[in-house]
């Protein structure tokens, strides 16, 4: 135990230094702990903070495997896994007293008759400003609703936004 903390304490202090150091220090103690040339166009912050990494990875181990699966996943597919709504799903907004009701459809989303690519499309026909769709929608990745700061909830809403309804 005692060694553990002596441990942390010693990446602590490294770290605190490695803030002071100037860019061209940074580069060498990049290739020291890399052992390869780092890459010309990051930052200084960016170094310093890929070095600490580095430092804490060695001195109290890196990610498991499940959590570098799901980076890898991340990185191969360009971002976050995209949310698939099953088509026949229902979505409800009310937006200025009218209700409006979008269906998914296997090639988009329906409304009005007319089929769009997107939720934003449709959330811009709304209201006619650029709005996300799923924000409009109050769609989350989990299917919840998604609150913001200027926004009640989804029962007694002044705006009337409602959420999937399967």
């Amino acid at each position: 135990m005692w060694q553990q903390r002596r441990a942390a304490a010693a990446i602590e202090a490294e770290i605190a230094r490695l803030r002071s150091l100037a860019l061209d220090a940074l580069r060498r103690r990049w290739r020291v702990v890399f052992g390869r040339t780092p890459p010309a166009p990051l930052s200084k912050d960016l170094l310093g903070r890929m070095i600490a990494w580095r430092l804490q990875e060695r001195a109290f181990g890196g990610l498991d495997r499940e959590s570098l699966r799901f980076l890898d996943g991340l990185a191969r597919h360009g971002g976050s896994p995209r949310r698939r709504l099953k088509p026949g799903t229902v979505l409800v907004r009310e937006y200025h007293g009218q209700r409006h009701t979008v269906t998914v459809a296997a090639d988009g989303f329906e409304w009005q008759g007319t089929t769009y690519a997107s939720l934003s499309a449709i959330a811009r026909a709304i209201t006619g400003t650029a709005w996300s769709g799923p924000r409009f929608f109050a769609l989350r990745p989990n299917g919840a609703p998604m609150h913001s700061k200027n926004e009640k909830g989804v029962r007694g809403s002044r705006n009337g936004s409602h959420g999937a309804q399967a």
